[in-house]
């Protein structure tokens, strides 16, 4: 062929010599000699996307672990609630439940961050992030992957990515609960209602990001309008399809979002539980 990618150019190994090509090097593929034809920076997009991943991964984990400066009336850290230990902080009014006794030692955040962690984890666009950017499976469109042999989410541990939908439902839940720490930021440090300060703009901020996240999530659109034939006879269904879907399409940018505002509001928190910072109050 004109293009000089004739499968033919190259003469692959015998099949029971234990090198023969896999993969984009296999026989019957065009025998291209680099692993690629891409000249752009490819790779800048997969190594940003790693690299902010990285950060947060990085960041959470120290305040997963830290137990203290996630309280600080009327805010509470997202990490931190609903708060299910007997170690936890006493938060007037908030989701302070002491399902776990005296026995848990640890930070109360571990015993929830597993939920909307876990959600996030197995959420399609994140596992295209995280795929390409530690694993390069593939690193890029066009460039192959390192690996010979490609199985996909067929097999353990990935194929446990398929409870994906399970952890949509306990993330409602949280965001539920996240809701209602929110309303309670309209109040000062005594419990009086009607006050506003920038604390609860930061929440404000962070509930609204995390509601459109999750109701953008596919599962969130295949539960509005899955498994209907005929929309026209679900007009409701299809109204809310339309808007999750509408949603769907921005699914990458509102996980960043949301992914930064729920570090801010954990960050807000803790300088204000810390003493580092005191929090405006507006009225």
């Amino acid at each position: 062929m004109a293009t000089g990618t004739d499968p033919q150019a190259t003469t692959p190994a015998p099949a029971d010599s234990g090198t023969a090509p896999h993969g984009v090097h296999s026989p019957s593929r065009a025998a291209i000699p680099g692993r690629h034809l891409r000249s752009d920076r490819w790779w800048l997009s997969p190594a940003i996307t790693a690299a902010g991943l990285f950060a947060f991964i990085v960041y959470s984990t120290w305040r997963a672990f830290a137990g203290d400066d996630y309280y600080a009336e009327p805010y509470v850290s997202p990490f931190y609630s609903p708060c299910v230990a007997q170690n936890c902080v006493p938060m007037k009014g908030g989701a302070n439940w002491e399902i776990f006794g005296a026995w848990w030692g640890l930070s109360p955040a571990l015993l929830i961050l597993i939920f909307p962690l876990g959600f996030r984890l197995t959420c399609y666009y994140y596992r295209k992030a995280y795929y390409r950017g530690f694993w390069a499976s593939p690193p890029a469109c066009a460039v192959a992957e390192p690996r010979a042999k490609y199985t996909g989410e067929t097999r353990f541990p990935l194929i446990l990515q398929n409870i994906h939908r399970y952890f949509f439902y306990f993330a409602v839940i949280v965001a539920g609960i996240l809701t209602y720490d929110t309303v309670l930021a309209f109040r000062d440090e005594h419990g009086r209602w009607g006050h506003m300060g920038l604390g609860t703009l930061v929440l404000l901020a962070n509930i609204a990001l995390i509601w459109a996240y999750t109701l953008s999530c596919h599962s969130c659109r295949h539960i509005v309008g899955g498994r209907l034939k005929h929309f026209s006879r679900h007009p409701v269904r299809y109204r809310l399809w339309g808007w999750v879907s509408g949603l769907n399409a921005r699914h990458m940018q509102l996980a960043w979002a949301s992914l930064i505002s729920v570090a801010v509001a954990d960050f807000y928190v803790y300088l204000v539980a810390s003493g580092a910072f005191d929090d405006p109050r507006f009225f």
